[in-house]
């Protein structure tokens, strides 16, 4: 099914313990052109205002770094996505960190706020913390806590201060108020560094990850066919993929927390292609290259950007 993209580019870092992702979205845009590639010629790019300079100010909230400027981004994300999405487009967000993905949820639920939404996030991490359990307050760990209203207090480890808690709040009620998908819509592929409170709430919500482990026995389409099939009562899918789900081996360690033993890139292109050609994808989201780290050059941009064309020409043939 053809779908008529924009790019939405989102340079925020704010919520990242590493510099550089904000470089992310340029990086890809370098490595198109290094190809004499012209696809982000073809489709409409909007960019996003960020407050990457926060970053140059004493941080204010400890379990939430930068929890102030991440509510101006969730806004500014959720509200052109779902005017994107209400335009009848299809949204391609190219962003720095992963911290920002919640309000991309959000702004998908604000679009269609009596459909319901399935998440696959292709990631190594789980990105499930909250305040209340983050052990180092950097919130690229936290999206999908946001997105599925979880404070995960049964595993609370540290004091949060009111003013944190009351931005806290703000994230995850943006778009609209409460949840945006029930836990057993969200499906991880490829996660594989999580911590204690993490692994916890994953068990109890009964949240599926499908291991690499299982991507290599399986096969990439048989997994895919297994993700589709448990969101066959969603209407849409949003699929959010972290270039750190990719081995650094095989790709850079481009990326703010590379993880060994991901997926290959192969394997991650023909799993985004499948998922992605569901009738049901509505947006996909690319986060977390970052050429200040990468020891290849661009190397990350490179790959990220071979996913994205060979993504949008089967999109659109």
């Amino acid at each position: 099914m053809k779908k008529e993209l924009t790019f939405i580019v989102n340079r925020s870092e704010i919520t990242a313990g590493t510099r550089g992702a904000s470089l992310g979205p340029d990086a890809i845009f370098a490595a198109a052109r290094t190809k004499k590639s012209l696809l982000f010629g073809a489709y409409p790019i909007i960019e996003l205002p960020n407050y990457n300079n926060l970053l140059d100010q004493p941080v204010k909230h400890p379990y939430a770094k930068r929890i102030d400027g991440l509510v101006k981004v969730f806004n500014d994300v959720s509200n052109q996505v779902s005017e994107t999405l209400e335009a009848g487009k299809f949204p391609f967000v190219l962003a720095g960190d992963h911290g920002s993905a919640g309000g991309t949820i959000a702004g998908i639920k604000k679009a269609f706020p009596d459909k319901r939404l399935g998440v696959v996030w292709i990631d190594a991490h789980g990105d499930l913390h909250t305040p209340f359990t983050t052990p180092s307050g950097n919130m690229h760990g936290m999206p999908l806590s946001t997105a599925l209203n979880e404070d995960n207090l049964p595993c609370k480890i540290n004091e949060v201060e009111v003013e944190s808690i009351e931005l806290w709040n703000q994230l995850k009620n943006t778009g609209v108020a409460g949840p945006k998908l029930e836990p057993k819509d969200l499906v991880f592929i490829a996660v594989r560094d999580t911590e204690p409170e993490e692994n916890a709430l994953m068990e109890r919500l009964n949240i599926k990850n499908y291991t690499v482990a299982e991507v290599n026995s399986e096969g990439t389409e048989a997994v895919a066919n297994s993700v589709l099939h448990r969101l066959k009562d969603c209407d849409m899918i949003y699929i959010s993929f972290d270039v750190d789900s990719m081995d650094p081996k095989a790709t850079s360690y481009g990326t703010g927390t590379p993880v060994k033993n991901g997926l290959m890139p192969k394997q991650a292109r023909e799993l985004l292609t499948h998922l992605t050609l569901s009738s049901k994808t509505v947006c996909v989201e690319f986060v977390e290259v970052n050429p200040c780290l990468d020891e290849k050059l661009n190397r990350m941009g490179e790959v990220a950007f071979e996913l994205i064309e060979s993504l949008v020409t089967t999109m659109n043939k």
